[in-house]
């Protein structure tokens, strides 16, 4: 009988230790969506921890392909669903997939030009998830909501045309973004606003061209803003109004501004390309002060990421002439840079770099202004690759130009 009990006594405690372990291995390990452009929290880093930052040799195992059609819109991913978006024959689809297996669970599509100005063409903004609605934009200016569920769209305005806005050189690209019972567009001179409930206007600040980047919401001072580079400006915008806070000159070459800011406590940094380079800005109230400004890091077409006090992003123009470089916040100092990887795009997780190369190759590498540390590699697409990589619950999802999206396990 005391053997019996013994017996019993140590099956339960091994039995409680394995929960235990299970336990502390799912509690050091956690997921993460990706509802929008840059992340939830507009920054491009992810707060997902637990992810396999190394493979085998020959690669990550590849989950899943699907072909969009033409574009550089990236993917959003919200509760089990991937949506995506691309143009084929002059019309313009999202879809919605399912994020583990890459099923179509449905697609809708509307009339739009590919327009194809020195690139492909193709949709260039991330569908925006909030709640039951998904709302995309366009580069002919359809600002569009739809049932996340269904696909069904709930309403469909073509801002141009309603608001007579001008078109932009490359057309619209910037990404919708919600805030609070508005959804804010770069379109127009500082921006426009729509209210989600039926897609009318709120606000709409000037008529004239807009630039490429999609605004970020910060609070500076208490008061809350939303922080957009515009075609030849970085402007502070009120989210209700649409009303000026503050601005600083930032003329490039095309008017092209197509990197987001990014927030620090009380200062921005801005980038763009075209030889233009970077500042960092202090706001105060409605005064905005140059901490500095440099030529370290020229952001084309993709954002930077900030990381305990550094910058890491691509300098330098698109077609193989890009570094990735790692630059001081503080004081613009370049810590160093890496070629080999093009003009790529990137995002942040867990102290690790994800990166795709622009010409298909994934790279994980440690976010450290000590240097370049490369922790995995893979050749995961071909093709003309300018869309940032998106890490969603132990998945990377990535595409091309050519509409070719490919999802990799990384689940650790």
């Amino acid at each position: 009988m005391l053997k019996t009990s013994r017996k019993h006594l140590f099956a339960t405690v091994f039995a409680l230790a394995l929960c235990l372990i299970g336990f502390s291995y799912h509690s050091t390990a956690k997921a993460a969506d990706w509802p929008n452009y840059r992340g939830g929290n507009y920054d491009g880093i992810s707060s997902e921890t637990g992810w396999a930052a190394s493979w085998p040799a020959d690669g990550p195992k590849v989950l899943w392909k699907y072909s969009l059609g033409t574009g550089f819109a990236s993917m959003s991913v919200n509760n089990g669903k991937v949506y995506a978006t691309g143009n084929i024959n002059d019309k313009d689809i999202l879809y919605c997939l399912d994020a583990a297996t890459g099923k179509e669970i449905w697609k809708t599509s509307y009339p739009c030009p590919l327009y194809k100005k020195n690139h492909e063409g193709g949709p260039c903004a991330t569908p925006t998830i909030d709640g039951d609605a998904v709302y995309t934009f366009s580069k002919n200016g359809d600002a569009i909501r739809f049932n996340a569920a269904t696909g069904e769209i709930v309403w469909h305005k073509n801002l141009n045309k309603e608001l007579g806005l001008k078109h932009p050189t490359f057309h619209f690209s910037s990404s919708p973004l919600v805030a609070g019972n508005l959804v804010i567009y770069n379109a127009g001179t500082y921006g426009t606003a729509l209210k989600k409930a039926d897609g009318s206007p709120a606000w709409q600040s000037g008529k004239g061209a807009c630039g490429y980047s999609t605004g970020v919401p910060f609070t500076i001072g208490g008061r809350k803003g939303v922080a957009m580079a515009v075609s030849k400006e970085l402007v502070g915008l009120n989210p209700a109004t649409g009303k000026v806070m503050w601005k600083f000159p930032w003329k490039t070459g095309y008017d092209i501004n197509a990197a987001d800011a990014i927030i620090s406590g009380d200062t921005i940094f801005i980038s763009s390309g075209y030889n233009k380079g970077c500042a960092l800005v202090k706001i105060s109230g409605g005064d905005v002060t140059k901490i500095w400004q440099n030529k370290n890091m020229r952001n084309q077409i993709n954002c930077s990421v900030l990381w305990e006090g550094h910058i890491y992003g691509f300098d330098g123009q698109v077609g193989g002439g890009g570094k990735l470089t790692c630059l001081h916040l503080a004081t613009g100092e370049k810590k160093w840079s890496q070629r080999g990887m093009g003009t790529g795009s990137l995002m942040l997780a867990d102290g690790k770099l994800i990166i795709l190369g622009e010409k298909g190759k994934l790279v994980i590498a440690e976010a450290s202004p000590g240097g370049f540390k490369e922790l995995a590699s893979a050749k995961i697409l071909t093709g003309k690759c300018w869309t940032y990589p998106v890490l969603a619950n132990g998945r990377i999802y990535a595409r091309n130009a050519a509409g070719q999206l490919v999802c990799v396990d990384v689940s650790g």
